[in-house]
């Protein structure tokens, strides 16, 4: 995989949620919609309960909490209001994991996107308020100090969240800027280096931003090459079709993302009546080469084009073969596209290979790892660097972690069944239980993924990318910490993890992590 590459910090929610019947937190009737609900809040109780969220800066994991705790305990309308206006200084008494247990686990609110909502207010609010720090209800000005306190207060909070969005702001348009770079000088490459540059569709692969970059760096040789020599990827595949022949003898199969053929030819070999290869990339035109080159121009048809765009010659397939596994098992968003193709094109009774997936995290101890990344920046040529850590640490890396270094059992986050698993469960918020093995830091969690060829296997084939386990290109993802973890062997470390796309880049991943009390994000991108 090429370099670190529906939204922020903790589990957003399906914004279908708000079309749903939803109770009043404060009485029992019902609305056609959570956002009739919080009208209802506002007209009827009185509590204005998405201003009152955003001026106590509660994330989407808060918010979630807050129903809950709200739905247990049934606090009246001025209490909760008066939690919701101290929340900035103190912990409210729903910052507690035991208002993470739904009190109703079909409440639409627990899928309400209460950030997205926010910030649409933040923005619309933004000249109101501005102008209601100077002018009275009847129009005359007046002098500030005659602002209550807490207005105050509650303006410069305002202000100052405001002022962090934008800084976050700036830094993804430098981000989308550099990328609009790459973009351009890939066009210009891809055209002056003909025939396909010229002919080839690049300006037609166009069709969203984000595609073209990901799209142009499988073109180069050089990837391809790093994951044929994968052995463990590569054999694993052939092992699993070899090994099972009976699966494929005279199925149609369908290789989404085939790239040199590979997967295709391995299939033909092992019996397929038919397989059909799909890849957008340049790459493609040498994978028709190989085909022929190997004699099977017959059984394999290749078909350059996004699989969610392309016509296939036909249109229901048996089996579905993939390598669409990415940095983090999810960087780069393709096993999207493998949902897709099993929704749109699998006949039923059909299966999707690789068929199962985990996700899991474990705690490691390198100081020489977390010096060159972290440590590094106190004292560069005897100049202090330290504002550069923040940074750093946000920034997600791709290593090979000495499995002796680790400091504690691993974790499972996610287990994902690919055969059933649908698009919206991608993003998602696990809970994190690391018992340590020995004293020391954790200086970084490290993640890493298994995959496996279960699913009507005669011969069952796994493969691991785990710390110790034999090299393979996604090597480990490393989430370096900024302050080391002091434990001791026994402990029990505790926290959440929430793992989603960027809304602007979706090929992109946000990771957040709070363990121990301390919040993380992490970039991959």
């Amino acid at each position: 995989m090429p370099g670190l590459g529906d939204d922020d910090a903790w589990e957003e929610c399906d914004e279908d949620g708000g079309d749903q019947p939803t109770k009043c937190l404060f009485c029992d009737q019902f609305m056609d919609s959570a956002d009739h609900m919080f009208d209802h809040c506002g007209s009827c109780h009185g509590l204005d309960l998405i201003a009152a969220c955003h001026n106590a800066h509660l994330d989407c994991f808060m918010f979630i909490k807050l129903v809950n705790y709200i739905r247990a305990k049934h606090p009246r309308v001025a209490e909760c209001q008066s939690m919701l206006s101290s929340a900035v200084t103190q912990n409210p008494p729903w910052d507690s994991d035991e208002f993470m247990i739904p009190n109703n686990p079909e409440d639409p609110l627990l899928q309400y996107d209460i950030e997205s909502v926010m910030e649409e207010r933040l923005k619309d609010d933004t000249v109101t308020e501005s102008v209601n720090q100077t002018v009275n209800e009847g129009g005359e000005l007046v002098d500030i100090t005659n602002l209550s306190h807490e207005g105050m207060c509650q303006k410069a909070l305002a202000a100052e969240a405001r002022a962090r969005q934008a800084e976050e702001e700036l830094v993804r348009v430098l981000r989308d800027l550099e990328r609009v770079r790459s973009v351009t000088r890939t066009l210009m490459l891809s055209q002056a280096e003909g025939p396909h540059g010229a002919t080839g569709g690049v300006i037609e692969g166009l069709k969203e931003d984000e595609d073209e970059g990901y799209f142009s760096s499988y073109a180069h040789f050089s990837i391809h090459q790093e994951m044929l020599k994968d052995k463990v990827r590569t054999e694993s595949y052939r092992d699993f079709m070899y090994k099972n022949k009976r699966l494929f003898k005279d199925k149609i199969v369908l290789d989404v993302g085939c790239g040199t053929g590979i997967l295709s030819m391995f299939a033909a070999r092992a019996g397929a009546k038919h397989v059909i290869g799909v890849d957008q990339s340049d790459i493609i035109y040498q994978a028709m080469d190989i085909v022929k080159e190997n004699g099977l121009e017959n059984v394999i048809t290749l078909k350059k084009g996004r699989l969610e765009d392309v016509e296939l010659p036909i249109d229901k397939v048996d089996l579905i073969i993939s390598e669409w596994m990415g940095y983090f098992l999810l960087f780069e968003s393709m096993l999207d596209t493998v949902l897709y193709a099993r929704r749109r094109h699998l006949a039923p009774g059909g299966i999707v290979f690789p068929d199962r997936c985990t996700m899991s995290v474990v705690g490691l101890d390198d100081s020489s790892l977390h010096e060159k990344h972290v440590s590094f920046w106190e004292d560069v040529y005897g100049f202090k660097m330290s504002c550069m850590k923040k940074e750093v640490v946000r920034e997600a890396s791709v290593e090979i972690v000495n499995s002796e270094k680790l400091v504690t059992q691993p974790c499972l986050l996610k287990d994902i069944n690919v055969c059933e698993a649908v698009s919206s469960e991608l993003d998602f918020v696990s809970d994190v239980t690391l018992t340590v093995s020995k004293d020391g830091n954790i200086t970084a969690l490290v993640g890493y993924f298994d995959i496996y060829f279960e699913k009507g296997c005669d011969n069952k084939v796994m493969f691991s990318t785990s710390p110790g386990s034999p090299y393979t290109h996604w090597k480990q993802t490393v989430f370096l910490l900024e302050k080391p973890l002091s434990v001791k062997k026994g402990d029990v470390i505790s926290g959440r993890l929430s793992c989603k796309k960027d809304r602007r880049d979706p090929r992109s991943l946000i990771i957040s992590v709070k363990l121990q009390g301390t919040s993380y994000t992490f970039l991959m991108q």
